[in-house]
């Protein structure tokens, strides 16, 4: 079992400077590097204090600095809003920076005030973020390429530098049934996102499995990153409030109904429940860390979990995660 952290950069309420908000996560980050963690993934997200971090490229930089063995991840780039040349140099310049620990993920992102804001069409960003991951894996791993595509041209192209690692491990995130079903047949890994009920996740994981395998590829001994909001405390009753508490604010920060973002993916039902009771009922990972332990035993059997990306929900989550969840995981 690997285990990683999802890492956001939250700004509630704007409460205190905003530097202190990027000190603490580095000084989780090299806990991280300490104890035993797999890897830091870097979440991007633009124009909101959910999570400030625009660039998961220059955090990177910095979060390998502090660490010696900690992979890098990316959750994501989101690769629609990137010129993809760009992009490609960024990721392997991280690479060669960090010593060849990066895991790239990309995404294609479904927050229109991003996709207004950089000018990219809703109605493009799925072909434009599918073209850029075609050309970016082509920059890395040709020495001089030239493209022709429905958004991007050029020719003999020689990227510099050329990331460390070959190949660059690399997943895609996979949310809708659609998007699942192209990475599965292109051969990718995906990333799995942390609002998916437990259900939910389980059907996913199903479907890429038959849809690698109608492909000819295989899932077998790929890392299939889970992520999963965690809420840790010293009872079940105390992880329960702060599940809770991280659900509703995220709900009204970033996932609930009235931030409709999304285009050709189905109303979310919330199991027709209110949705921060939807989120501590089928979403949240909450209990003591035992308790976390047994679940993630039970995941492990039921829907394939191997690697658990957590987002800690709280300080003292994250301190129990690292200090007693896992050592007994890894």
């Amino acid at each position: 079992m690997k285990v990683g952290v999802l890492q956001f950069f939250s700004w509630p309420g704007r409460h205190g400077p905003l530097e202190e908000v990027y000190a603490r996560a580095l000084e989780r980050i090299e806990i991280m590097d300490k104890v035993g963690f797999d890897a830091v993934w870097l979440a991007e997200h633009h124009f909101t204090t959910f999570s400030v971090c625009p660039s998961v490229h220059m955090l990177g930089v910095l979060a390998a600095a502090r660490t010696g063995r900690l992979r890098i991840g990316t959750a994501v780039s989101l690769a629609a809003l990137y010129h993809p040349l760009r992009l490609a140099e960024e990721v392997a310049l991280l690479d060669v920076l960090s010593g060849g620990r990066v895991n790239w993920g990309a995404g294609r992102g479904f927050a229109h005030s991003e996709f207004n804001a950089f000018g990219v069409p809703v109605e493009e960003s799925a072909d434009r973020f599918r073209e850029a991951v075609e050309i970016v894996l082509k920059a890395w791993s040709e020495e001089r390429f030239s493209y022709r595509g429905t958004h991007f041209a050029f020719d003999d192209i020689e990227l510099l530098p050329k990331p460390l690692q070959k190949p660059l491990p690399t997943w895609m995130a996979a949310t809708s049934e659609s998007a699942i079903d192209w990475a599965a047949g292109r051969g990718f890994s995906i990333l799995m996102d942390p609002h998916a009920s437990m259900t939910e996740l389980g059907a996913k994981r199903r479907r890429y499995a038959d849809k690698m395998a109608e492909a000819g590829f295989s899932d077998h001994g790929r890392d299939i990153p889970m992520a999963r909001l965690v809420a840790l405390a010293g009872s079940a009753g105390e992880a329960e409030t702060i599940a809770r508490r991280g659900a509703q604010w995220l709900v009204d920060a970033y996932a609930g109904p009235q931030h409709s973002h999304r285009k050709n993916m189905p109303p979310r039902t919330y199991d027709g429940k209110e949705p921060a009771q939807h989120y501590v009922d089928s979403v949240i990972l909450h209990g003591t860390p035992e308790m976390l332990v047994d679940k993630v035993a039970e995941l492990q059997e039921t829907i394939g979990l191997n690697y658990l990306m957590c987002a800690p929900l709280s300080r003292d989550s994250f301190r129990l995660l690292a200090d007693k969840v896992v050592p007994r995981l890894i």
